[in-house]
Formats: C-alpha cells, structure tokens, sequence
C-alpha cells in the first residue's frame, strides 16, 4: 500500500469511527468506565441542599460562614487495544474481512478515549508480540494507531493468546481498560486471562463470520488453514466431518465466553456482517 492511498483510507477511517465516537459512544464510554476516585478540586459558600459532610470546617471558621469542598471526578484514564493479527482475521464471505471491522471498533475505541483525555495504546498480536505502542494522549497518536492496523505486516499467521496477556502484564503495571479483538480460535489462556481481569478491565470482543459456524455440503474440497498453511482435501458430503466441524468451533467459542465470564472480563461478539455500533452501544449501557 502506497503512502497516499495508506493516508486516503486513515482518512476514510478516521472521519467514519471519530462521528461514532464524537456522537454516540463519548458519552457511554465516559460513564461506563469510571475514572480512578474523586480529587479535591475548590472550596465555595454552603448553598441550601449541599451534603453538610463536605463543609470545610477550617474555612467556614475563618470567614464564620459556610464553605464546602468540591470534588471532580479523577477521571484519567489508560485504554489498551489488543489485537489479534493472526492469519485467521483475513476472512470474510461479506463485503468485509474480520480484520476490516476490528480495525474500525478499535479506531472508534481510540476516539473515545481520545474524546475523553484518556491515553490509549495498541499491542498487535499473533503467537508472538507483534508490535507494541505505548499508550499515549493525543490524535496525532491515534491515527498512528490506525495506520498501523490497517497496513502492519505480522510476521506470524498463528495465535497465542496467552502470550499476549502475559506480556500485557509486563508493560501495564497500573490498571487499564483492556480491549482484546480476536476470533478467539485459539485454547489455553484461562489461567493469563485470570490474572489480566484481576488487575484490568478487560473486555473480549470476538468478531466473526457465519461461514465459520459450519461446513457447507460442497463434496470434495481442498481446504487451507489460514494460521498453520496446511492444505487438506475434505469430503464435506460427510456429515461426521461437517459435525466434527461444527462441534470443534462450538468448544471454541463456549471456552471463550466462560473463560472470560469466569475470569469476570466483559464479553461482546459481532458477526461481519452485523452493526458493530448497535452491539457497543448495547454492551456499554449494560455495563454503565
């Protein structure tokens, strides 16, 4: 991808998800994820209905009339978006890869938090670290974020998602607003997972295709493994193969909610062809 077509879709990008964000998810975003506690902010004159605990007994005594103290919410915040850049994410049957439309919630995540004053950072993953971008304020920042989601070559198709957790816990030392973006096709990252949601909100947004469900009945077919390359010849006539299929996927996507739902981090999932803004939308009222 060329620079001025690489800037032309930032562009495209950044004026779809920044309405989104500006319009509809500035507000849920804020109220649902709240900030670290109150700080201490002025005093001002008592007026009738203010809770008489927060009278600020030292200045009323010296001015002999009453003075409260006002407090702001602490609001600053770290969100990081973790996102699987695995082969398995160049899939899509619609008009759009799986990849498309988790490069579009994390731009409107970013601007969310970027409406908000938060710091936002980026951990691309496969089975290894990928790329990683420190969080940080500022738009500049953000469509750097976008840039690299829609043009970063990973160097590996496969996925560990353990991986990525532990080395989540590396690099975020305080706590933070975790988004992981995946098909989350992948096992073994309950025990990583636990200690992430101890420490962070961490929220799994699993982003599939329908065709990923099941097997259609099309006789012989060679099929390729997006992640591991292996091509196979498979008699999709079987109906014990096309179950097989079916069931495998099933366990897969049954381990990622319990796992996240065990491990008390938020689950959302969004098929391709679906309004991935109806579902944020849905999923951050719920928990606001």
């Amino acid at each position: 991808m060329d620079t001025k077509e690489l800037l032309k879709k930032v562009r495209k990008i950044e004026i779809k998800t920044r309405r989104l964000s500006d319009h509809i998810f500035g507000g849920e975003y804020h109220s649902t994820f709240k900030g670290r506690g109150m700080t201490f902010s002025e005093v001002r004159q008592y007026q009738f209905g203010d809770d008489v605990r927060t009278i600020d007994w030292n200045v009323t005594a010296r001015y002999n009339e009453p003075y409260i103290k006002v407090f702001e919410e602490e609001r600053e915040l770290t969100m990081m978006l973790m996102v699987d850049v695995s082969g398995s994410e160049h899939f899509g049957t619609t008009n759009q890869f799986k990849k498309d439309i988790i490069t579009e919630v994390s731009a409107t995540l970013a601007f969310s938090a970027l409406q908000n004053n938060d710091k936002a950072g980026l951990i691309l993953f496969s089975d290894q670290i990928e790329l990683y971008i420190p969080p940080k304020k500022g738009k500049s920042h953000v469509l750097r974020i976008i840039r690299e989601l829609l043009e970063f070559k990973p160097k590996s198709n496969k996925t560990n998602l353990a991986e990525a957790l532990k080395f989540l816990s590396s690099v975020m030392k305080k706590k933070a607003i975790v988004f992981v973006l995946s098909d989350f096709i992948d096992e073994d990252y309950e025990k990583t997972l636990k200690i992430s949601g101890n420490k962070h909100d961490v929220t799994g947004i699993r982003i599939y295709d329908e065709r990923e469900e099941s097997i259609p009945n099309l006789g012989m077919v060679q099929m390729q493994d997006a992640e591991t390359g292996k091509v196979s010849l498979v008699n999709t006539q079987s109906k014990s193969v096309r179950m097989a299929y079916s069931k495998y996927y099933q366990q897969r996507v049954d381990y990622f909610k319990e796992t996240f739902t065990k491990s008390g981090c938020g689950v959302l999932s969004c098929r391709v062809d679906e309004s991935y803004v109806k579902k944020l939308l849905g999923y951050f009222k719920r928990r606001g």
